[in-house]
């Protein structure tokens, strides 16, 4: 399957830099009045592996067992 491979690949990409944003924390600052927050970066990062998680959990699709009884 193409797509949860993919997937894959995209959650180990984004696990990735959720651990180089963690160990190596920056703070957040304003240059010229533009603003770099690495904690809004660092809660981005959450939100996509949280979606992605979802994703590859919903591309194994819902599963039903079928049970047929059998009367005597």
């Amino acid at each position: 399957m193409a797509a949860v491979d993919d997937i894959n690949s995209a959650i180990n990409n984004l696990a990735a830099a959720i651990k180089e944003a963690t160990v190596n924390p920056k703070p957040n600052y304003t240059v010229d009045g533009q603003s770099v927050s690495w904690s809004d970066y660092l809660q981005n990062l959450t939100t996509r592996m949280e979606s992605l998680l979802k994703s590859r959990q919903s591309l194994g699709g819902p599963f039903q067992r079928m049970l047929r009884v059998r009367s005597r």
